[in-house]
């Protein structure tokens, strides 16, 4: 692998970051908080899908071809095609049958794009998963900024034609989805048996679907806890300011597959257990610091960024971004124990961390559906580091580790 792809895949993290960020700013200044409501929810519906389906794709393409087992995605590939079309339409279903809720309309609009969003996002993951498992970061560094930048694009378009359609503006958010079509990288040769494929992956979408449900959940959470459309706004607002980092990692994550993945393969736990000491005195410094932010500077950056009518409250927005913290160092435990093949301790570690969530959330009625949302935010995450850590040191102190 080329010494300049680390450094390219970063920095088309950083970008393409950048264009999430502008995307919806794009898309809440030009339609006002209350008009973007349907879209903000379209966009956790996509981090949701990005959740159950690129992460685990990308995590599980990129293994088999990093450890020399292309044939197994080539034989599984029917079974997954399959289960993600089922899972996309019965997303597009429960969407329907909650669209006034959800959407705040009554036609199919926004259920027939949950649908494209889910498809889009696993053929997204397969895409990414295949680059990195064959060393192409650059390629992946170009398919993080394309998927954002054709976004934005379309968005500017649409502002500048004065269409205000919530409708339009979440075509947008699907057509991203277009940079799969990558040629010449949907052909995986060889035979295997696939064995396994599916529990793997199920346990990994498992996972990181409950991840990103207490990540990019709380504007869902309040929409349903009857909070209003500039609640509901505010909220995925301020998750999607102090989210930018945690975009970034999220777009090395298929270097951190290859490499990590090598290490296990090659059996070498001593430096997994160097690489685990370091992430636990960066995610220490990382919390404190990204709390200091929240409580001091973040409700005038999430008007700055997002517009004078997009407004949250000192202490939310502190709670917040020191979830968001310890969100980047679950991210990184959850891709070393899916390397060392744990899909089904991160799963139960996240159910856990869900359970601790919802405990919060249904016993402080003292505070308001906004202030509940975010300190079950933070509990949840809090324990899911916890949880996830313990997970990891018990393989590296002499469980089996695998590819």
């Amino acid at each position: 692998m080329s010494r300049r792809a680390p450094l390219l895949l970063a920095a088309g993290s950083v970008l393409s970051g950048a264009l999430a960020y502008l995307l919806f700013a794009l898309v809440t200044r030009g339609l006002g908080a209350s008009a973007a409501a349907p879209v903000s929810v379209l966009w956790t519906v996509w981090a949701l899908a990005g959740a159950a389906f690129t992460f685990p794709l990308q995590h599980w393409v990129a293994r088999c071809l990093t450890a020399g087992r292309e044939g197994d995605v080539r034989s599984s590939a029917g079974r997954v095609g399959a289960v993600v079309a089922a899972a996309a339409v019965a997303s597009g279903a429960l969407a329907w049958l909650f669209r006034d809720r959800l959407f705040h309309r009554d036609d199919a609009w926004f259920p027939v794009l949950v649908v494209l969003v889910v498809l889009g996002s696993a053929a997204v993951g397969v895409l990414r998963g295949a680059l990195a498992g064959r060393g192409r970061m650059a390629a992946v560094a170009v398919s993080l900024v394309a998927e954002n930048a054709l976004r934005c694009v379309l968005v500017a378009v649409l502002l500048v034609a004065q269409v205000h359609d919530p409708v339009a503006h979440g075509l947008c958010l699907v057509a991203g989805a277009l940079v799969a079509l990558w040629p010449g990288v949907w052909r995986f040769g060889g035979t295997g048996s696939g064995s396994g494929s599916l529990a793997f992956l199920g346990g990994a979408a498992t996972g990181q679907l409950l991840a990103q449900g207490v990540l990019t959940g709380g504007a869902v959470v309040l929409a349903l806890l009857g909070g209003t459309p500039a609640e509901v706004t505010a909220m995925f607002a301020t998750l999607a300011l102090f989210r930018a980092p945690y975009m970034v990692v999220l777009g090395t994550l298929p270097q951190v597959t290859h490499q990590v993945t090598g290490l296990v393969v090659a059996g070498d736990r001593r430096t997994l257990r160097v690489l685990a000491r370091r992430l636990a005195l960066l995610g220490a410094v990382t919390v404190a610091l990204g709390a200091a932010i929240g409580v001091t500077l973040g409700p005038l950056l999430v008007r700055t960024v997002f517009g004078a009518t997009v407004t949250v409250g000192t202490g939310v927005a502190g709670v917040i971004a020191a979830g968001c913290a310890v969100a980047l160092v679950n991210v990184v435990l959850m891709v070393g124990a899916l390397a060392l093949d744990r899909p089904g301790r991160v799963a139960g570690a996240w159910g856990l961390a869900v359970v601790a969530g919802a405990a919060v959330l249904l016993s402080s009625t003292a505070l308001v559906p906004v202030e509940r949302v975010a300190a079950a935010f933070l509990v949840a995450e809090v324990a899911a580091t916890v949880l996830l850590g313990v997970v990891a040191s018990r393989v590296l102190r002499g469980g089996r580790t695998a590819a």
